[in-house]
This record gives structure tokens, sequence and C-alpha cells, in this order.
């Protein structure tokens, strides 16, 4: 039997998100709920560039004082006047100590967490397309005023 390859990982882009002050709803049945409003950034790729607008939230879930399940939700444009719509949902966690720092907006040092991710997105643009037509996967690191994150296109 011929088996598939396994899926290489090629890289995309390096992202930074500004984030504000976080919106706290409570603690819900499921889990603690908050929403982080995202106030901009920036995205580097091979050959492009784009900004992140304003406007997006990142909806969290603190499910123990362990584990956070995130669905960031926001538009990028890039260089060449392209929009992306982009839906990163994402788990980290970590001990439970550092994991309340990172609640209060206090630095962690990123080794410390583990941080993944699997973005999607949806563009209208016809040369970029074909980033609808396939997976990514990525990691971040939070810090006190904003994520960080790579991307990777499984190939």
């Amino acid at each position: 039997m011929n088996l598939p390859a396994a899926p290489q990982l090629a890289h995309f882009a390096d992202i930074s998100v500004q984030v504000g002050q976080a919106q706290e709803v409570g603690q819900t049945v499921r889990g603690r709920r908050r929403l982080i409003p995202i106030l901009g950034g920036e995205a580097t790729g091979h050959g492009w560039t784009a900004r992140v607008f304003p406007g997006g939230a990142d909806f969290q879930l603190l499910v123990t004082d362990r584990l956070a399940e995130l669905d960031a939700r926001y538009v990028m444009e890039t260089d060449g006047g392209d929009m992306i719509y982009v839906q990163n949902r994402a788990i980290r966690c970590g001990p439970a100590d550092l994991m309340a720092r990172l609640v209060r907006g206090e630095p962690v040092d990123p080794a410390q967490i583990y941080f993944r991710c699997s973005p999607r997105f949806e563009t209208a643009s016809p040369a970029l397309a074909w980033i609808t037509e396939r997976m990514f996967v990525g990691s971040g690191a939070r810090h006190p005023d904003r994520v960080v994150m790579q991307f990777y296109e499984l190939a």
C-alpha cells in the first residue's frame, strides 16, 4: 500500500497583533468567558506585508486554571490592497500560576506556555484564493500588549 507523504511545514507569515484590555463576561457554565479587543497590527510574509485592522476580537474561554481556548477573528489588508478575513482558533496552556499572570496582563516567558493555533483565511482576491484551499498551523506568544504568531502552511 502506498501511503501519502507526511505533511511538511512551509512558513507563511509572522504576525503581531496589538490587543486591548480584556472585557470580562465572567464565570459561565463552560468556563470563564472573556473578550480581548484587537487594536491593530502587522503581518509579514514572503514578498508581502499586511496591516491588521482594529475592530476584531479574541473570544476566550478559560476552561480551567491551566487551559484557555481562543477564537480570534480579524481582517488584514495586504500591501497590494487585498482583504483577508482571519479566524484563528488556538489553545494556550501552562502551569496555573503562569496562566494567572497572563490573565492579569503580566509578562510570562513564552517558552513556559504551550500556545498552538490553526488559522483559516477567507478572501475575495483571485490572487490569494489558494490560501482558502490550504490548512495552516502556528505557534504564538502572549505579551502584555500584543500577541505574536508564526503561521505555517501544511504542505
